[in-house]
């Protein structure tokens, strides 16, 4: 890929709300893009604390669903079929992609490095940051159409029970994924001169 084609892919991914439950590409290779991306993505004194849970099929299902009960118990009644019909549509996609950091990582370099201690949970989250857009990036290069979402830490209990994280794992986004039904208008971005200076 030259830097043309790695612009239109930074260009065209965009948070895709309306996906399906088909994919482009197989689960294998799915699975390759997600391990890559894991393996590739750096992270702060080479710590590799940036963990991912792949879910596909009945398993992604398994999850929307431990979102919507868990939000039944905390959404007005009047409300809820606007939460229930979001979620919904996060269901309807092909998988889910789980970011997790491990804090016993973070803890390990905080008590190793105490002059840097403060800026380690900083660049768990940095190298977390890259990673998930590492992937959604590879995703929307295959076809695939997802966006980010933040139900933790209100599922975290359950997300551990049911798929035996280790304690020590802090959930931290997830990511709906399938077949691109239709892309949102275009967002308003300021003009690059306002946010970025050169000098020399």
């Amino acid at each position: 890929m030259n830097s043309d084609e790695y612009r239109k892919v930074m260009d065209n991914r965009r948070s895709i709300y309306e996906i399906t439950d088909k994919s482009p590409i197989t689960n294998a290779q799915i699975e390759e893009l997600v391990a890559d991306a894991v393996v590739a993505t750096p992270s702060a004194f080479n710590s590799q604390g940036a963990e991912v849970l792949l879910l596909f099929g009945e398993e992604s299902d398994k999850l929307w669903d431990i979102v919507l009960e868990t939000l039944k118990q905390r959404v007005p009644a009047e409300k809820f079929q606007a939460t229930a019909d979001k979620i919904a549509s996060f269901k309807a996609g092909y998988g889910t992609i789980l970011y997790f950091e491990d804090t016993a990582i973070v803890d390990n370099l905080m008590k190793a490095f105490p002059l840097y201690a403060d800026n380690f949970p900083m660049w768990s989250q940095q190298a977390n940051g890259m990673l998930q857009i590492n992937i959604w990036q590879l995703l929307e290069a295959n076809g695939l159409g997802a966006s980010l979402q933040h139900y933790n830490p209100l599922i975290d209990a359950e997300v551990k029970k049911t798929w035996d994280i280790p304690d020590s794992w802090r959930l931290l986004a997830e990511m709906p994924f399938g077949e691109i039904v239709s892309v949102p208008e275009p967002k308003n971005k300021k003009p690059v001169s306002e946010r970025m200076k050169v000098f020399g």
